[in-house]
């Protein structure tokens, strides 16, 4: 288990992330609202959480999609997995698009992704004048047949 430290505004309503089970992976994250916010369908809206992290070196917290909400709604998360550093202080908000056939409506309080704290591996990147060769090489998108 990690120690997240965790600034969260539940004077004023805010709710700290709760894992639903005890293999959760992930834990849900609510909407920090002083009123409901409408997402129009095809459209995106940025959403408070009235949450901030202290994230320790050498970790990042995930920000995913919900799957309830995505399969009854259509409402997902834009940018995922969503990257909070460990270096930011600030308020995590969420991106969600309306994928589905009606507008969406966020209530406070709502859940609306989840989060997922992961190790980060630091790459050391070395230019190079040439790769090694492998069985697929420069094959891009459907290259292996599907």
């Amino acid at each position: 288990m990690n120690k997240i430290e965790i600034k969260c505004v539940a004077s004023e309503g805010a709710v700290i992330p709760e894992y639903k089970t005890s293999g959760a992976a992930g834990a849900d994250i609510c909407a920090f609202l002083s009123e409901p916010v409408i997402i129009k369908k095809g459209s995106r809206a940025m959403i408070p959480t009235g949450l901030f992290f202290s994230i320790p070196q050498g970790y990042e917290i995930q920000v995913r999609p919900r799957s309830g909400l995505a399969a009854k709604n259509g409402v997902t998360v834009l940018n995922t997995p969503g990257t909070i550093d460990s270096d930011y202080r600030g308020e995590v908000k969420v991106i969600l698009v309306n994928l589905g056939d009606e507008d969406f409506e966020v209530k406070n309080g709502e859940r609306i992704a989840q989060i997922v704290v992961a190790p980060v591996t630091i790459g050391v990147f070395e230019q190079v004048s040439s790769l090694d060769e492998t069985e697929r090489g420069a094959g891009g998108f459907g290259s292996t047949g599907k």
